[in-house]
């Protein structure tokens, strides 16, 4: 199927498309009115030229605006006027709310005095008043107006990018964060499954949005919503037709080695009233600005009870997953204890066509290694590692040439593995995971530590 034939239905396949919400409509009606009210008041703020400088003082207005149309209309402009600055000056804004809309140290001190003195419940409802920043409240006033959560999440993700080099605004992205977590609840959740049915927008956002394998078009992307495939996503009523993350899936026999066979597009169906594993093979965070907003792990779980019902022959619930950490951890280790000093300089090269057998027996040992043993926080170093184990599923299988992919071996040498999620233990992993550090590993993994 080409681009063109699949974009040509991107209007008639989603729902409600060309129309808006009754709650859009209701917005943009009082903001209209909000926008009146302004330019009836001529507010009196002051003349700038520098953008950003007009962008705080919008801002500083807001927090004190007690009007609701007029409010909106404000938000709406804020969220406007953010979206046209260039990166310089959203690093200068975000520099503003860490300095100009931060937390008065003054006034918790004198909340808390007052309540060492007095004891009083309104004394102590003042130390919470005191302690949370003026920017939690204005992000708040923001999420009112039409796609101001959708900006705040841009902002995040703008924010993270400057985070490590600017880490004077680390109060700003801890409190969009916290705002995240409660508005992005699992209750406020939506699980679809996404086949060739889905709205075209839906579908060009998976090919957009996809991090793990990459979708080729149109042809690539029909292939995996075939027969044998299943893609579930979870939205967001903020967020319409635009995923929050989404899960890629492999109905099989046996669990998989590597990853080729999964995308292949010219391939044998299976009959699915005795197929027997779940093979989740990518999953896709879509906005960055919602890094570390935990959803994969409840659309997961959601999946797993869903196929179930579908398909009661499943008994097997595997990963093939990369190892992203990898490599850029092998470039950086003392492999001197772990490794003979020839090995190591050759490990840490990057993978050709061809690879010694040694070599490849060294970087399965070291991989091991790496996942079992390298920590960061106490939890294991690898993203992906760190969210399967943290879920409860337990290092299966390691598998060697499974991606060679340029992806594949520059981020993993190549190598992916298998995370079991054997339901029964899951909580019982996840429990011992946290609370005493403790891996669930197959034997033929941690064999290769020795």
């Amino acid at each position: 199927m080409s681009d063109d034939t699949g974009k040509e239905n991107q209007d008639s396949r989603a729902p409600g498309a060309g129309t808006r919400s009754a709650l859009e409509k209701t917005l943009s009606s009082i903001m209209v009115a909000g926008r009146e009210i302004l330019a009836t008041r001529k507010l009196s703020l002051p003349t700038r030229t520098d953008p950003v400088e007009s962008l705080v003082d919008l801002c500083k207005e807001l927090l004190d605006h007690r009007g609701e149309a007029s409010g909106l209309a404000l938000a709406g402009e804020i969220t406007e006027c953010y979206r046209a600055l260039p990166d310089a000056g959203r690093l200068a804004f975000f520099k503003a709310l860490a300095e100009q809309f931060e937390v008065d140290g003054e006034a918790v001190l004198a909340a808390a005095d007052a309540y060492r003195d007095s004891k009083k419940v309104e004394c102590l409802r003042e130390i919470a008043r005191s302690i949370e920043a003026p920017r939690q409240k204005l992000f708040r006033r923001i999420n009112m107006a039409p796609n101001g959560t959708q900006t705040l999440v841009a902002m995040r993700g703008n924010l993270l990018k400057v985070l490590r080099s600017n880490p004077d605004l680390k109060g700003v992205d801890v409190d969009l964060k916290h705002l995240f977590v409660s508005w992005f609840n699992k209750g406020f959740l939506e699980m679809r499954r996404i086949d060739w049915s889905s709205p075209a927008l839906v579908l060009d956002k998976i090919i957009a949005y996809e991090a793990v394998h990459e979708i080729n078009g149109w042809d690539d992307l029909r292939s995996r919503l075939r027969e044998d495939r299943r893609c579930f996503a979870f939205f967001h009523p903020a967020f319409e037709n635009d995923p929050l993350v989404f899960v890629e899936i492999a109905l099989t026999d046996t669990t998989p080695g590597a990853i080729a066979p999964l995308l292949q597009q010219d391939r044998e169906l299976p009959n699915l009233e005795k197929v027997s594993t779940v093979v989740f093979y990518s999953i896709s965070n879509c906005h960055p600005g919602l890094g570390g907003v935990s959803f994969g792990n409840f659309l997961i779980k959601n999946v797993v009870e869903e196929l179930k019902k579908e398909l009661p022959t499943l008994k097997t619930f595997v990963t093939l997953s990369p190892i992203p950490g990898f490599r850029s951890w092998l470039q950086q280790a003392d492999l001197s204890e772990l490794v003979s000093e020839e090995l190591a300089e050759k490990v840490v090269q990057p993978l050709g066509s061809v690879i010694d057998s040694a070599v490849y027996d060294t970087l399965e040992k070291l991989c091991a290694h790496y996942l079992l043993q390298e920590k960061s926080g106490g939890l294991a170093r690898d993203p992906v590692a760190r969210f399967h184990l943290g879920n409860g599923a337990s290092l299966q299988g390691l598998h060697r040439a499974a991606d060679l992919s340029a992806k594949g071996r520059e981020q993993s040498a190549g190598i992916m593995v298998n995370y079991l999620y054997d339901l029964p233990k899951i909580e019982i992993n996840h429990e011992a995971y946290f609370e005493k550090g403790q891996i669930s590993v197959d034997r033929s993994i941690s064999r290769l530590l020795s």
